[in-house]
């Protein structure tokens, strides 16, 4: 499993060191929560774009953004400008699932990796036509918005049955949300290959046995 470290719960006056530490401790992935204040209650859009803009100049560890915005268009061209990993984007901040397709298509046309995030109560079944067409079926375990929640217990079923109906597609698993040392290896039984932990890793004394203990 691959761990995708979240940048949310770093000060701003740490995070260049806080990045090289967390490339030293070999993180797979740094994890970009870009929030509007709209989508979901926070807005950390400023901050976030800050953050792209210090990893592109100081890493080559790649970039994993998770948009919850509810203009995606724009976000998804605002970020391709430091060519990510992966630009991941709700199900539920679309008017139809035409417009899904559409932003699934947009950010391949530009050579990126696209994920699709779903929130703990939707179901798997709902996103099951989009399977094929993406790259990551992204599984929020907690409400989207904010660091630090508790992880949902009832997410573990929702990894299987999606690992379950993705079958032999290509198709990878990320879990995003309250996972620490405690609860990573269920999330990876269950079939997810890459895991965001943000508060789990940064709260930590040690970044790189967190990493390496959740890999």
């Amino acid at each position: 499993m691959e761990i995708s470290t979240s940048l949310l719960s770093v000060e701003e006056s740490k995070i260049i060191q806080t990045i090289y530490d967390l490339e030293v401790a070999h993180t797979d992935y740094f994890h970009i929560d870009v929030m509007d204040g709209r989508f979901v209650e926070n807005d950390t859009s400023e901050t976030m774009r800050k953050y792209a803009e210090y990893l592109n100049q100081i890493t080559n560890v790649p970039m994993d953004v998770h948009l919850m915005v509810s203009n995606i268009k724009e976000y998804i061209d605002s970020y391709l400008v430091f060519t990510p990993h992966i630009i991941s984007f709700h199900y539920e901040a679309c008017k139809n699932n035409e417009e899904v397709h559409k932003y699934i298509k947009y950010i391949k046309d530009n050579d990126c990796k696209v994920g699709l995030a779903i929130n703990p109560e939707t179901k798997i079944e709902e996103i099951k036509e989009f399977l094929p067409e993406i790259n990551v079926l992204l599984v929020m375990s907690v409400k989207p918005g904010k660091g630090g929640q508790k992880f949902i217990e009832s997410t573990i079923d929702k990894i299987k049955e999606a690992k379950e109906v993705i079958g032999n597609l290509n198709t990878e698993i990320e879990v995003d949300g309250g996972i620490n040392l405690e609860n990573a290896k269920y999330v990876k039984e269950a079939g997810a290959t890459i895991a965001v932990s943000g508060t789990g890793i940064i709260s930590s004394k040690d970044y790189k046995y967190t990493i390496r203990n959740m890999k």
